[in-house]
């Protein structure tokens, strides 16, 4: 990998080591791809069984996929936790204590209304903790207690949203800084749960587009759940811009997958190039899994690297596939 956005990082994504073909890990599991941009199934394996390659490859495919899911899987709080600490440092989320891994709940109150009383969109996309300096990379969750119906996630591929974008658009939010933050959570922490987070607010200037630093794809890097802005411009501008990139998320079903959770269910993410919601409910059964994370690497944009369809294309004017393989030409120079 010859690439500027290597030496931008650290090599210590696991992502960095796997086989591109997922030869091992493809090996014990069926894959069934869920959307044309995002979300894959794993099948006929149990996370618990991988062996580090393994892991690695999963990784790997997290990274191109956005999200990987898995059913009826036997892993443990403990197990899960362990398993984690093979992709980093794991992370310690402000408004919990425990710093092994994060209890996520129902979402069944109305989120329409809950802004009523407090301007964080709890409801809405995000990337887990994006305000973090060090953003996490990979998350994991696993669902212990959940109800028949209702409680889905929602992924949305900030690859494709990026791509989804015009050029002239491409360009300008290119150069601009989103400003993520913390503080309204923090306030509807305490108005609404009645604890206090573990730590201040923060608030960080994050590039509004990122290179991921192991596919290099740019991706946008704006979601509703903690950006409240753009550093660069005046307010009016800002509040303009923000409110058509949320739109642009939320009217990209093109570029979204939704899945409907059992227990014993999994999902594996990469924040660096995707965003997730619940999907709120009126449903009253119990619902609870255990999430890890760990962190990933500060964002940053590099101005050579490319959106996944510009690669596309260019690879196809190459004559070569995804991967760099040079693919045969048949049929009056078609690609077999």
């Amino acid at each position: 990998m010859s690439c500027s956005w290597f030496h931008r990082t650290t090599n210590k994504d696991r992502a960095n080591f796997a086989d591109p073909n997922f030869t091992n890990l493809l090996s014990v599991a069926k894959r069934t791809d869920l959307t044309e941009s995002i979300g894959t199934l794993l099948e006929d394996v149990q996370l618990s069984q991988l062996s580090p390659v393994q892991l690695d490859e999963l990784a790997s495919l997290v990274t191109q996929r956005g999200v990987v899911f898995f059913r009826n899987q036997d892993l443990t709080t403990e197990s899960q936790v362990q398993l984690f600490q093979h992709y980093g440092i794991l992370d310690k989320h402000p408004a919990q204590k425990d710093q092994q891994h994060v209890t996520i709940k129902g979402s069944t109150i109305d989120h329409r209304e809950a802004l009523t009383y407090t301007p964080w969109p709890s409801g809405d996309f995000h990337a887990d903790t994006s305000f973090e300096i060090n953003p996490p990379s990979y998350s994991l969750l696993r669902m212990e207690e959940h109800p028949p119906v209702g409680g889905d996630t929602a992924w949305v591929s900030q690859y494709g949203l990026f791509d989804e974008l015009s050029t002239a658009l491409q360009k300008y939010v290119e150069s601009l800084h989103a400003v993520h933050t913390s503080r309204l959570q923090y306030d509807t922490i305490l108005d609404l749960w009645g604890t206090g987070p573990n730590r201040p607010p923060i608030d960080t200037h994050h590039p509004a587009v990122r290179t991921h630093p192991v596919t290099g794809l740019k991706a946008l890097n704006v979601n509703p759940g903690f950006v409240t802005g753009f550093a660069e411009l005046k307010k009016k501008e800002s509040d303009s811009l923000l409110q058509f990139l949320e739109y642009h998320i939320h009217s990209a079903d093109d570029h979204l997958v939704r899945w409907k959770w059992a227990v014993g269910s999994v999902a594996m993410w990469d924040n660096r190039c995707t965003l997730h919601r619940v999907i709120p409910g009126r449903y009253k059964e119990p619902r609870r899994g255990v999430r890890t994370t760990v962190f990933g690497e500060k964002p940053y944009l590099d101005p050579k690297s490319e959106g996944r369809d510009e690669r596309a294309r260019r690879l196809e004017r190459e004559g070569t596939n995804i991967n760099g393989d040079e693919t045969k030409k048949e049929n009056g120079g078609d690609a077999a």
